[in-house]
């Protein structure tokens, strides 16, 4: 493990000609807040020695500078919504914020594109393109609070993905600061492009990594004028999972197919103060089609609740604002029931998600955390959220590398991987470097390495050095 030098004053003198000295805090309180992202387990959590504020693309360039000379780590950090420990600074150093680079820099309407700064919040940008009457498709649940650099940092999924891709599939460029502290711009506003190494999908995705994204030109679609969210309920675990591959073999092409077990309708029913059909015993399957008009719309409807009857759903009703409200706080709804948790985001050929989710909700039985599931059904991404309740430390620490044991192994084995978006972060480390092809791995350590010599940039995620 490498060493690194610990931030003194001469660090914070640094740092304070580089973005101005209002935004270098070392106050303890500020050092606290800055500990963790959204990970619960204090297991995790490391204090920052400085956080740090830059407000354009060459502010950070100069920080990192300064952290290569003076042997100083840097986490780069948006709004700490990692479930993974991705935001989280493994050895003390620089957090280094983005949130000040948060502005809208050009919306071109005709060429279909929109230009951003990394600090701005993935809603404000879904609304900056829907008032142009055009769709940015990328749509994690947390697109309230993230922002778009954490979001390609990280690959994001979210709920469109089935139909639209992942936030890589919504780029044409990134402006980003090296480790090194170079700035360039990698892709370029192009269908396509034969020019070299694609290093634009390199980055996006690296988790922060390999360089620190400070801006982005992304892709624009039309806007659907015709919507309809449907929720199929299932008191049939496997019927409601099974749905999934009939929608796509059907040429449905949905946004959306969302999952949800019976736990996390409970407990997201519970916190959002809202009541839905089945609320006792029913699993949710909701599905979104758009189309360009309106008799598409009709023809599609009346095939999917089709489908949904033949495939034993108990009801078929037309999804409201209340079905996504009980959707985007599935997560808050299970951290009423237990303080600590885990979210374990494993992602399987969408062929083999029934199978996979009967499998490990059937092996979780075998322990004594509680186990609940939902899932981006119609891209194969699955939310396995493990409960601590009221085990003690020694216990959900046995329990949950022991279930992990299992799962993982069974993941892997028929063709699935361990992030379908959350990514690896802190907390998976150890089982990217178990469970990875020792090629594949050992290429990845040569880029970081030649892309980052002193491994300043945010040192212990994804694997070991």
């Amino acid at each position: 493990m490498k060493k690194y030098d610990p931030v003194n004053e001469e660090v914070l003198a640094a740092l304070r000609k580089a973005v101005g000295p209002d935004y270098v805090k070392n106050d303890p309180e500020t050092l606290e807040r800055y500990k963790t992202d959204e990970e619960p387990d204090p297991r995790y959590h490391h204090r920052p020695e400085v956080v740090v504020a830059p407000a354009t693309a060459a502010e950070v360039a100069a920080v990192m500078k300064i952290a290569n000379r003076y042997n100083v780590p840097v986490t780069p950090r948006g709004a700490g919504t990692s479930v993974s420990c991705g935001a989280i600074p493994v050895y003390g150093g620089i957090v280094l914020l983005i949130e000040r680079m948060n502005k809208i820099l050009e919306l071109n309407s005709s060429a279909m594109y929109m230009r951003v700064e990394a600090g701005c919040r993935t809603i404000d940008i879904q609304k900056a393109a829907n008032e142009a009457g055009l769709l940015y498709a990328g749509d994690p649940c947390s697109a309230e609070s993230c922002l778009i650099g954490g979001n390609l940092a990280t690959n994001a999924g979210g709920n469109k993905a089935v139909r639209y891709g992942v936030t890589r599939n919504q780029v044409y460029s990134v402006e980003v600061v090296t480790p090194t502290g170079e700035i360039t711009e990698l892709g370029y506003r192009l269908k396509k492009c034969s020019t070299g190494y694609c290093l634009d999908q390199l980055v996006i995705g690296s988790e922060g990594t390999l360089g620190i994204i400070t801006a982005a030109t992304l892709k624009l679609l039309p806007l659907c004028p015709y919507r309809l969210d449907l929720l199929a309920v299932f008191t049939d675990v496997s019927k409601a999972v099974a749905l999934v591959p009939l929608l796509i073999k059907a040429g449905l092409n949905p946004t959306s197919v969302e999952f949800m077990d019976n736990g996390f309708v409970r407990a997201a029913s519970d916190y959002s103060e809202t009541r839905l059909p089945h609320y006792e015993d029913g699993s949710y399957v909701i599905v979104t089609v758009e189309t360009y008009s309106e008799e598409e719309l009709d023809m599609k409807t009346e095939k999917l609740s089709e489908l949904c009857e033949e495939a034993g759903a108990t009801d078929v009703l037309e999804a409201d604002e209340r079905v996504w409200r009980v959707r985007r706080n599935c997560l808050e709804g299970s951290k009423a029931l237990s303080k600590v948790s885990t979210s374990d985001d494993l992602v399987v050929p969408v062929d083999k998600i029934a199978d996979c989710l009967d499998h490990l909700m059937e092996v979780a039985k075998g322990f004594d955390f509680r186990c609940m599931c939902l899932a981006h059904a119609g891209d194969g991404n699955l939310h396995f959220n493990i409960l601590k309740m009221d085990l003690d430390d020694e216990q959900w620490e046995q329990q949950l590398a022991a279930f992990h044991k299992i799962a993982y192994a069974y993941v892997y084995s028929i063709g699935g991987r361990l992030s379908g978006e959350h990514g690896i972060g802190a907390k998976k480390t150890a089982y990217m470097d178990e469970y990875t092809d020792p090629v594949e791995l050992a290429i990845m350590r040569s880029i970081k390495r030649a892309l980052d010599p002193n491994l300043i940039l945010n040192p212990g995620k994804l694997f070991t050095m």
